[in-house]
């Protein structure tokens, strides 16, 4: 039943990634040749208004054919013959419409069960919060210069700088701001170093409340990709602690099987957060300045902007295909480590 889930989760994102570049298509009247969910071989399809819609073999990944990579077709409807503002647009839209994704998932969520406020309800002895007057009902508004607004920031932050020993946390007490200096501490027993102070009181927030800390929720888990992407090129995580396809089914699997006999409520919460997570993620990784990514192409074509005139396009094509084959290599290596971590 996992694997069910999974790909239908998988195939609801992939489909509103690739909605958003058709959506924004159609805005800047750009011909669409396919529209397809999956890879591989088509197993059923119907052209309708001049695009092929299809489900294809292998149920990961999916295409919005613009004939982008057609350099020389500059015929009406075409995606070179507009203008390169409207090319980013399209090119952008797929990771936008991700994140709009997750903002809507996690609005509906909080409006559900609410959110952890970023409130202390306690002060543990020992650490250095106590030790500088950190006090049951301070609101902790900033760590280090970064924005908190609910408790999940705060344990966020915290995990992934294990290497900052000292923060500047910026509390509001009573509607009044001041900063303290906090040392994280390890003491015995504690997995890891922390700030010593206790929160995240339960709050539902009402339907505007629920969509301003949905989108507070979507910047949770946008600073949790990208601090992940941080600690993996700077080695504090390694190749073993990513996954692909077959750890997002083992891990889907897993979800069901330890949510399904707490009720269906339960199940659908902690399946929606998941795919918060693999939404989210998506959003941000089609965003990097990488080749064969759309991050990729939108520095061609800022670039483009900037200069007035295309790069070459069989030199953008050649950096496309080798950036295109290291994300091959890659999957390969991840999917291995997912085959080795499940026996």
């Amino acid at each position: 039943m996992g694997i069910v889930i999974a790909i239908i989760l998988f195939s609801l994102i992939i489909i509103f990634h690739e909605l958003g570049h058709f959506t924004l298509a159609k805005i800047n009247k750009i011909r669409v040749d396919e529209f397809s969910l999956g890879l591989g071989p088509t197993l059923i399809g119907k052209k309708i208004g001049g695009t092929f819609f299809c489900l294809k073999l292998l149920p990961f990944g999916g295409a919005c054919m613009m004939g982008e990579d057609d350099a020389d077709d500059m015929s009406e409807g075409s995606f070179n013959s507009k203008s390169v503002w409207a090319r980013m647009s399209v090119i952008a839209a797929g990771p936008v419409f991700n994140l709009i994704l997750a903002w809507i998932l996690c609005s509906i969520m909080v409006g559900w069960i609410g959110y952890s406020s970023a409130t202390v309800t306690d002060v543990s002895e020992g650490y250095s919060a106590a030790e500088e007057g950190v006090q049951a009902g301070d609101v902790i508004k900033e760590i280090n210069g970064r924005n908190i607004h609910i408790w999940n920031d705060i344990s966020l932050y915290n995990l992934t700088h294990p290497d900052e020993t000292s923060l500047e946390v910026v509390l509001d007490r009573d509607g009044e701001e001041y900063t303290v200096e906090i040392e994280p501490r390890q003491l015995e027993g504690d997995a890891y170093a922390k700030l010593g102070v206790v929160g995240g009181e339960n709050v539902k927030p009402g339907f505007f409340g629920s969509i301003q800390y949905g989108a507070y929720t979507v910047k949770y888990w946008i600073n949790y990709s990208v601090d992940s992407l941080r600690m993996l090129v700077t080695g504090q995580m390694g190749l073993q602690d990513l996954s692909g396809p077959v750890g997002i089914v083992d891990a889907v699997d897993n979800v069901y099987e330890t949510s399904s006999s707490a009720g269906m409520d339960v199940l659908v919460l902690n399946l929606m957060n998941f795919a918060v997570l693999l939404t989210a993620n998506l959003g941000v990784l089609n965003l990097l300045p990488l080749p064969a990514l759309d991050g990729g192409r939108l520095v061609f074509l800022i670039i483009e902007a900037v200069r007035r005139k295309r790069v070459p396009p069989e030199k953008e094509g050649m950096v496309h295909f080798a950036g295109f084959a290291a994300l091959m290599v890659l999957m390969v290596v991840v999917m291995y480590n997912d085959i080795v971590k499940l026996f």
